[in-house]
Order: C-alpha cells, then sequence, then structure tokens
C-alpha cells in the first residue's frame, strides 16, 4: 500500500531487469534492497550491472538472495559492523 505522499512501499518487491555478461536476467527484490544496491554502486562509481555482475560472479545462491545478502554484508561493514564483504 503506498504511503500518504504516493512513495513505493519499501517491501514491496520489484522486478528489474539487468545485463549481467551481456546477457539480459530478471531479478525480483524487495525495492529497498534496489534503493540500497544502487546507492551503493553510485559510490562505487560503477554502474547497477556491473555490481550486479561482480555479486554473481562469487554467488553460491540464487541471485537475488546473493544480492539482499550483498547490501546486508555492505551495510554491516559501512555501520562498522563487520569488516568483510567479499564472502
Amino acid at each position: 500500500m503506498p504511503s500518504a505522499e504516493g512513495a513505493a512501499d519499501p517491501a514491496a518487491p520489484r522486478k528489474r531487469s539487468v545485463m549481467i555478461a551481456g546477457h539480459a536476467t530478471s531479478v525480483s527484490m524487495e525495492q529497498a534492497f534496489w534503493d540500497l544496491l544502487t546507492a551503493f554502486a553510485e559510490d562505487q562509481g560503477v554502474s547497477l550491472n556491473a555490481l550486479v555482475t561482480d555479486i554473481d560472479r562469487t554467488r553460491t545462491a540464487n541471485l537475488s538472495s546473493a544480492i539482499r545478502v550483498w547490501v546486508l554484508r555492505e551495510c554491516a561493514r559501512r555501520a562498522g559492523l563487520s569488516e568483510d564483504v567479499s564472502d
């Protein structure tokens, strides 16, 4: 349900197309994860597709789960709760 200001519900799933190594694929995640992933890509000076490609290279679970875990670990690293976001 949209808020009074009309903003999207951060818990609502949203499907987006991304390019991984030249191949289009769809990823469905909550809007809050898309927002943070986009912000982290901008902070690193890379495109969203480039960041997702990096995450895809090391994943062992499905891509949506791997991205969520990466975002969570990046948040923890930035909050000083964890030094390691690579695995």
